[in-house]
């Protein structure tokens, strides 16, 4: 099969970083657990990430063509090997940051070069879509063997215990198969380098321009906050589970894979739902579903009784209830995306990409970071009733991004 050892490569990539970008809720526990911080300053994990996405993909969208696509993985995927070796040998908080601001920077090379290179290993559109939609469910296996990947390393008799920072030899070690397997597929990466290169100058006003465009600054907000709501859960429910819940750390840690489980089949059943229906009609249906599972899965979380949960089969209803919010939230994030592209000339996707990026990880840091000191204040139920608040605000985003949306295309 033609090109076959590069779109390995592309899958494993996003295996592994799917992996470590979503192992921040696991770690935001642990490290409460070992290295005895406060919920609000294990939250600025989530910046060390999404910051170091944002400021990269910023800096280097409009430079990822020249430097190459492959060159920019090779780099990413060194930069994450050798974090990942480092950090069981220096067990600290500060050691987890940089760890984190790592993995952040080095994902937004993945992203941008992924999606570059997926144009120039696919002959026509559908084989284009194909690859990009298996290549983003594997993401989302990524995300759910992670959690019972890092359960396994977890002590529950032994909270303070750091023998779970094992798990990133083994991460280190799939990285470098990664690297190795990159490193000896052959891309041609022609195609992707423009006869008449602008400035970088001229493209960071480009961007600046394209970002001031309503239906665009319409766009960014809405995924600033799907974002920010879909982050906050998924950083937060394994510390939900054990401090609300009562689980033990690792079944907090597996019952957290509900949520990634949940994602995957949202974003399936939508492919199939938004051929039939109008994506506003479908997307506002699911935000008030979402609304009506936070009012419903929450208040279940009291009266949990007396007796010891110690796995799947006596867990409380809540830890199997409120995960499924991922079911409803799925399919907005690329339904957006999706109509947002489709309403812009081709040669602006690039700088589109760009922008995308950078709002996702600035909204995935604001929600993780409120939602930790709403954690640490107020308790776990009330900073999941915050969800409600960046709902209602998508509600309102979407409506007149889709009036603007349907005028750009008149």
């Amino acid at each position: 099969m033609k090109n076959w050892q590069i779109k390995a490569s592309l899958f494993l990539n996003y295996f592994v970083f799917a992996i470590l970008l979503n192992s921040v809720g696991t770690v935001i526990l642990q490290v409460q657990n070992n290295y005895g911080v406060t919920p609000g300053e294990a939250s600025v994990l989530e910046g060390f990430k999404d910051l170091s996405i944002a400021i990269v993909s910023f800096l280097l969208s409009s430079f990822i063509t020249r430097w190459g696509y492959k060159k920019a993985m090779l780099t990413a995927l060194a930069l994450v090997t050798l974090a990942c070796f480092i950090v069981p040998l220096v067990p600290s908080f500060w050691a987890t940051k940089m760890l984190f601001a790592a993995v952040g920077a080095s994902f937004a090379l993945i992203k941008m070069s992924v999606y570059g290179a997926i144009g120039l290993v696919t002959k026509d559109e559908k084989e284009h879509i194909s690859l990009m939609s298996f290549i983003e469910s594997f993401f989302m296996v990524g995300i759910f063997a992670g959690y019972f990947l890092f359960s396994g390393f977890v002590d529950d008799s032994n909270l303070q215990s750091t023998a779970w920072l094992k798990i990133y030899y083994l991460l280190g070690g799939i990285s470098l198969a990664a690297f190795v397997l990159l490193f000896t597929a052959p891309l041609d990466e022609s195609e992707s380098k423009p006869e008449t290169p602008s400035s970088l100058a001229e493209e960071f006003v480009q961007m600046f321009r394209l970002a001031a465009v309503p239906l665009v600054l319409v766009f960014v907000l809405c995924a600033f906050f799907y974002v920010l709501i879909e982050q906050s859960i998924m950083s937060w429910l394994p510390t939900y589970n054990q401090e609300v819940l009562r689980l033990p750390t690792s079944l907090s840690i597996q019952m957290a894979s509900i949520l990634a489980g949940s994602t995957a089949l949202g974003r399936f059943l939508a492919g199939l739902v938004l051929k039939q229906f109008e994506w506003h009609k479908v997307l506002t249906a699911c935000l008030l579903l979402a609304a009506a599972l936070v009012l419903l899965a929450i208040p279940l979380a009291s009266n949990l009784g007396d007796q010891p949960i110690t796995g799947w089969g006596n867990a409380p209803l809540a830890a199997f209830v409120f995960p499924i919010i991922g079911l409803f939230l799925a399919p907005i994030y690329p339904a957006i995306n999706s109509r947002i592209l489709s309403s812009l000339p081709k040669q602006k996707h690039g700088l589109m990409s760009g922008l995308i990026i950078v709002f996702s990880a600035l909204g995935g840091t604001t929600g993780s970071i409120i939602t930790g000191n709403i954690f640490g204040k107020l308790g776990g139920q009330k900073a999941f009733y915050f969800s409600l608040v960046p709902i209602g605000i998508l509600l309102v985003g979407l409506y007149f991004f889709k009036k603007l949306q349907a005028k750009s295309v008149k």
